[in-house]
């Protein structure tokens, strides 16, 4: 059984302020000796580096669609060991998930799964008494317990006590209320929010106000008495650990740094617990792979933002290339994908792919599920996943062969021709994976390193 206490942050639509409060709340509660472990419902990744900052533990993510939802309760079990409170922060509006799917992949679905209650944080900067509408709405719509409502940008004393009134009549305690002038801001760019690893200082900083606001806004003892509302959970704890781990620790790289900072904390996870060694390579700084470099993974990221600096990186990108014609097995999605092209915005990179890369106006988002269409370190053919997509570049050729001719694609799935690129060695795609639901796929990486 799990007991610790925890709480969802959602809110009826994107942009009214669950970020800002979620990692305000793990903030302030740190800031007090409490031991916080936060989450993050669905794929994002920009958001739980904040939750780290601001915890001091790695931030999570909990997506049903990625993963199954049965193992919603055992990876929160796994990530909330030695926390006192869990925390988290929802996407979307409350009862938003997968399009065409109902509750599936919601904040929703997830505080159901996590027997959690919800408090709603409501803009109502353009609300008066209709908010009792809208509160009243989100708590007759479905069967979470919303335990109460933050009202952020609020006007004045007379607007906030006009909102209090109203959230009254309809049985709903208001725990804390953000002013408009109260802002505290990130800076955005055309895939959301600056990542934190990239602007450590600042984020720290912004962090650290984040806590400062929230500890002065909101009745922090009322949030805490919500969270240890929660039932006791029925859950397992996920354990990365594989059931034979490979002989020999051999090593495996994890590309890092602000240039590949996307990564779901269990996929280092999983690649120690099949018998790996990983080591953390920044492909901004380091001009060698780690000593001994059997494998290398490399995530998602922003290398269009930072595509100068990598080609001017001539060492490491030649690294790369040869750990690619040695066979030694890559897997790499998205940033990690355009990295691997010959060139990104007509910057040299590393070449082991026959293809170009560029920025484009457009954004691909969405989730697929897709059918593995060539045996790879990641997967054998027929292997299916559902994996995530979110990007604003292309690459040309969509799918197509490696250095090797015995390459093909990637992934296919319905209404899109075939994507990535996947050999014995290599495989390369747009399609971001949570690897907890498919553990096998780091036993199967670690194995080829190991070969």
């Amino acid at each position: 059984m799990v007991t610790i206490p925890r709480v969802v942050i959602a809110a009826p639509a994107s942009g009214h302020g669950k970020t800002t409060v979620a990692t305000g709340l793990l903030a302030a509660f740190a800031r007090r000796g409490l031991p916080v472990a936060p989450f993050k419902v669905g794929p994002d990744y920009i958001d739980p580096g904040y939750h780290a900052l601001a915890a001091g533990r790695p931030g999570r993510n909990l997506d049903p669609v990625l993963v199954g939802e049965q193992l919603i309760g055992p990876l929160f079990a796994h990530g909330s060991q030695g926390a006192e409170l869990a925390i988290v922060e929802g996407v979307m509006g409350l009862y938003d998930g997968r399009t065409g799917a109902g509750e599936t992949g919601s904040t929703a679905q997830v505080a159901e799964l996590l027997q959690a209650p919800v408090i709603l944080v409501v803009d109502a900067a353009a609300q008066g008494r209709s908010i009792a509408a809208v509160v009243h709405g989100f708590r007759s719509f479905g069967t979470v317990r919303l335990a109460g409502v933050i009202l952020n940008r609020v006007g004045s004393d007379r607007h906030e006590q006009i909102l209090r009134d109203a959230c009254e009549e309809v049985g709903t305690p208001v725990l804390g209320a953000l002013r408009r002038a109260d802002a505290v801001s990130a800076p955005s760019r055309h895939l959301g929010l600056v990542p934190a690893a990239e602007r450590r200082a600042e984020a720290l900083a912004s962090v650290d106000a984040l806590a400062t606001l929230i500890a002065g806004a909101v009745d922090l003892d009322a949030v805490a008495a919500v969270a240890r509302s929660a039932p006791p959970l029925a859950a397992t704890p996920w354990t990365p650990e594989a059931e034979t781990p490979v002989a020999g620790r051999p090593v495996v790289a994890l590309a890092g740094g602000p240039a590949f900072s996307f990564a779901y904390a269990e996929t280092a996870e999983l690649l120690t617990g099949a018998g790996a060694e990983v080591a953390v390579v920044d492909p901004l700084r380091d001009t060698t792979l780690p000593a001994g470099a059997r494998a290398l993974v490399v995530g998602g990221g922003f290398p269009e933002v930072y595509a100068a600096e990598l080609s001017a990186n001539e060492p490491l990108r030649e690294a790369v290339r040869e750990l690619a014609v040695a066979g030694r097995p890559i897997a790499a999605e998205c940033a990690g994908l355009l990295w691997l092209c010959r060139t990104l915005d007509g910057a040299p990179m590393c070449g082991v792919l026959d293809a170009e890369a560029a920025m484009t106006p457009s954004l691909t988002l969405g989730y697929r599920d897709a059918v593995a269409l060539t045996d790879s370190p990641l997967a054998a053919a027929g292997t299916r996943v559902t994996g995530h997509e979110f990007h604003r570049t292309t690459v040309h050729p969509r799918s197509g062969l490696l250095l090797s001719p015995a390459g093909g694609a990637a992934w296919a799935w319905r209404g899109a021709d075939p994507e990535g690129f996947a050999g014995p060695g290599v495989h390369a795609s747009y399609l971001h994976l949570h690897w907890a639901g498919r553990r096998g796929m780091a036993e199967r990486l670690v194995r080829a390193a190991a070969a």
